[in-house]
């Protein structure tokens, strides 16, 4: 079987690759657990050195992988840049912060010593997806191997030339060979690897419905694990907020990527009062969105990452018509590449699909409320709990709704951006666990108490 890479834009086939035997996993497996002796035995230090390697050629080639990105799942190459640069952050906060995030925590309980250590389990197996291709990899893997653990990886399908060019930076930078071993394989394969229990955690990004299925077999193995399983997150809208600010971050929160994000905006949920000049000030500036060429510097909007995902859309936006709704769509028609023109629906009901589920791609519902009592039920309403965006230009009134909202992270006055130093995760069915900050690294470690009596 290959694995294709399909550019969007063009339709045309840029690598294909033999995908790996179940046989050939155990092997690739088998040598990263023997290469977890050699990085586990190296000082704290000594592996930040690789981190800081690392992020060194990724701002040295930005622009190759940059490249990489766009023709492999669409993004608009600048955002594709943004990415890599991203990445090279993150590998710039575990290199300078490792030693200490890991160092033994001392508890005095009255012995001559007692202290907290954190030791690696051994492999990490992390199933990827395709919407930031490298970013995904890097907030997985960096702070697992920065813990001592060995990485291996199963990338989302479209994506498999970013899945080795990442196994290349590593081994440039200096980590030893199969510490992060790229296994180009389907779903089927991955799905094998869990049941026969050859790894010792997973970290997944993906649907709730594969989440639920790996889940199962991680605690059917007990495996540590951490699922990351997207979002429907609200982005409100008080009448005391700044209308041109929150609408010109409504843009960017939806349409960003395409709307393929976890954390995009994907249901606008405004008070009455103002939502008529909210949805002016909104459609004037998604009409000033460029979209077209993802390589070309100046386009905000490209094609979706693959063909499928339009058929998706225009069954959502289907039902969203049937129960009352008049899109509004922008932009031109394309002959060519997998392109979704940004729509939105004002005054969409919670009823219609487009507000119940996860969206991915450009499509923006509004939703009016009469208050704040009824934003923060309505942001509630849903089996997701990833994110929230309050805007409001009274903090204290929009710090006392975040604690309201069911999440695993708020923003007020502003987008959610994921941050090295910052735990990033959700609640209820957007999963379980954390990346990045000192929670992230600490999900894949036995932590292990000694106390010593004299």
């Amino acid at each position: 079987m290959k694995l294709k890479s399909i550019n969007p834009y063009t339709e045309k086939i840029n690598w294909a690759y033999d995908s790996f035997s179940i046989g050939e996993c155990r092997a690739r497996i088998e040598k990263s657990r023997t290469a977890f002796s050699l990085w586990d035995s190296l000082p704290v230090e000594e592996k930040a050195k690789h981190f800081k390697t690392a992020a060194e050629i990724l701002r040295e080639s930005t622009d190759t992988y940059a490249e990489i990105i766009t023709k492999e799942m669409g993004k608009p190459v600048r955002q594709s840049k943004n990415e890599v640069q991203k990445c090279a952050q993150l590998c710039d906060y575990y290199a300078e912060n490792s030693t200490e995030l890991l160092k033994d925590e001392i508890v005095d309980i009255g012995t001559e010593k007692s202290y907290v250590t954190f030791e690696p389990l051994g492999v990490i197996f992390g199933i990827m997806p395709w919407n930031f291709p490298f970013w995904q990899v890097f907030r997985f893997a960096i702070p697992a191997m920065c813990a001592g653990n060995v990485c291996v990886l199963k990338h989302a399908s479209n994506v498999p030339k970013s899945a080795l060019e990442i196994e290349n930076i590593l081994l440039e930078a200096g980590f030893p060979e199969n510490v992060f071993n790229t296994l180009l394989i389907d779903s089927k394969t991955a799905m094998q690897i869990l049941k026969e229990e050859l790894v010792d955690g997973i970290s997944f990004t993906g649907s709730v419905g594969a989440g639920s299925k790996i889940g199962k077999l991680a605690g059917r193995g007990i495996k540590p694990v951490v699922l990351e399983l997207g979002g429907s997150d609200p982005f409100i809208v008080l009448e005391d907020a700044n209308i041109e600010r929150a609408a010109q971050a409504a843009v960017k929160s939806r349409f960003l990527n395409a709307g393929q994000s976890c954390t995009a905006a994907k249901r606008l949920i405004v008070v009455e009062d103002i939502v008529m000049d909210f949805i002016e000030s909104f459609e004037f500036k998604v009409k000033e969105l460029k979209i077209g060429d993802p390589m070309d510097e100046k386009t905000d909007i490209g094609p979706l990452a693959k063909k499928e995902f339009l058929g998706s859309l225009e069954r959502v936006l289907k039902d969203a018509k049937k129960k009352g709704a008049k899109p509004h769509v922008y932009g031109e028609e394309h002959k060519k590449g997998f392109f979704f023109r940004p729509t939105i629906i004002p005054a969409a009901s919670t009823d219609m699909e487009v507000c119940r589920t996860e969206i991915f791609g450009p499509i923006a519902p509004v939703i009016t409320v009469k208050d704040e009592n009824e934003a923060v039920a309505i942001a509630n309403s849903t089996e997701y709990g990833l994110g929230a965006k309050i805007w409001s230009g009274d903090l204290d009134r929009a710090e006392r709704l975040a604690k309201r909202i069911k999440s695993g992270s708020v923003s007020i006055n502003g987008m959610i951006k994921s941050d090295p130093r910052l735990p990033f995760g959700g609640t209820k069915k957007s999963g379980v666990g954390r990346e990045l900050s000192h929670y992230g690294l600490r999900e894949f470690v036995n932590i292990k108490t000694v106390v010593v009596n004299r």
